[in-house]
């Protein structure tokens, strides 16, 4: 009997023990689980921040975005409207010109024949005008005439030489020259030396200054001046129109200006 109850109390001990163990090892086990369980939620709390950040991160990004890009539509709404403005006024612009274009052939037949009234009025003034250079200028309304007749010269090209013919004339008026040309003197041609002094006065005067005269307009001829008080004052004349003397008052026959009839 001794020697039963002493086995069933080793064997007591034995799983005393064995239950000591056993609890040790399950509370090991148990500390592991909740440290681990620690970790991982440590783990995703850090995912979930990550997610966090990059999702503000994003969304901050897309507003940027936004308003860069709702800087550009608004840039772009401004820049639209100024070329719509622009095409508005090209457009209007193609219209007068298409007009215009339509235009074109009726203002041509209407300004070639006013070109050529222009070129009758020219000739008819040269003509009745005091007589200084006249073949050159008989010889720019030949050749304007001439140019009228060219199909390969334009209607404005006309129009524009046909007003510089008018220019040249009109500057006449405003100029004093001198130039060598040949007259009747006495029933004889001589070489003289002319002096006009815009389209007051047209004189000459022969090689050596024996002989000096001037247009008379009335009588459409030149007539002899006194070369007492003319021929001085002609001699200076021609120097100062050649600028081989300065400017000065110079004495010369003018005719008087005839009242206009009423």
């Amino acid at each position: 009997m001794l020697n039963t109850r002493k086995r069933i109390c080793l064997l007591s001990s034995v799983l005393i023990f064995a239950a000591a163990g056993l609890s040790t090892q399950a509370f090991a086990v148990s500390v592991n689980e909740v440290m681990q369980e620690g970790e991982n939620r440590a783990n995703a709390g850090a995912n979930a921040q990550k997610k966090v950040d990059s999702v503000a991160d994003q969304t901050e990004k897309i507003v940027n975005d936004y308003r860069a890009v709702t800087k550009v539509v608004d840039g772009l709404k401004v820049y639209n409207a100024l070329l719509q403005t622009q095409l508005n006024n090209q457009l209007a612009e193609m219209q007068a010109l298409s007009e215009s274009i339509g235009n074109i052939a009726l203002i041509e037949r209407q300004i070639v024949p006013l070109m050529l009234r222009m070129l009758d009025a020219l000739e008819s003034f040269v003509t009745l005008d005091t007589p200084f250079l006249m073949k050159e200028r008989t010889a720019r309304i030949a050749r304007l005439r001439e140019m009228m007749e060219r199909s390969d010269v334009t209607a404005a090209e006309k129009l524009r030489r046909v007003i510089e013919g008018y220019q040249i004339e009109n500057d006449y008026g405003r100029t004093i020259e001198a130039y060598k040309g040949s007259t009747d003197v006495n029933g004889k041609e001589l070489e003289v030396d002319f002096l006009r002094i815009g389209r007051v006065a047209l004189l000459y005067q022969t090689v050596g200054g024996a002989t000096t005269g001037a247009w008379d307009q009335a009588a459409r001829a030149f007539v002899e001046l006194p070369p007492a008080t003319y021929q001085a004052q002609v001699a200076r004349g021609l120097k100062i129109a050649r600028k081989q003397i300065a400017p000065d008052l110079l004495v010369v026959p003018v005719a008087a200006p005839t009242r206009a009839m009423q």
